[in-house]
């Protein structure tokens, strides 16, 4: 890795962190939890409302899992880079990203510059 403000006992904290936030992400995966009766498309119970309402429900709890999914991956590219050694660096400027923003998101990927950049 370059020389970054990264030292030792912060990308060890930081490794913790991509650990801890992968395995809760796979054990809520993996959870064994019955499909709201609204995932049945044969299930003609109750009125519009309420079919409508467990439409609704099934479809936030797909967005959740995409949503887990993208981070779960990002999360194992932070560790691929981390053993590269190229963990911390912006991939689109090579700048150091800040150690805060580490902290706050460990497994970003560019730094607050490029960020604002793309979201603009």
């Amino acid at each position: 890795m370059t020389e970054s403000a990264l030292d030792d006992a912060l990308l060890t904290r930081l490794k913790d962190d991509l650990l801890r936030k992968r395995g809760e992400i796979l054990s809520a995966s993996t959870g064994t939890r019955p499909l709201p009766a609204s995932m049945d498309v044969n299930s003609r119970q109750g009125d519009l409302a309420d079919q409508a309402s467990g439409n609704n429900e099934v479809h936030i709890q797909l967005k959740l899992k995409q949503t887990d999914a993208k981070i779960l991956q990002a999360i194992e590219e932070a560790l691929q880079r981390m053993e590269k050694g190229t963990y911390g660096i912006c991939r689109d400027c090579g700048d150091p990203i800040a150690p805060a923003r580490l902290e706050a998101i460990p497994w970003t990927r560019v730094c607050i510059t490029c960020k604002q950049k793309q979201s603009a």
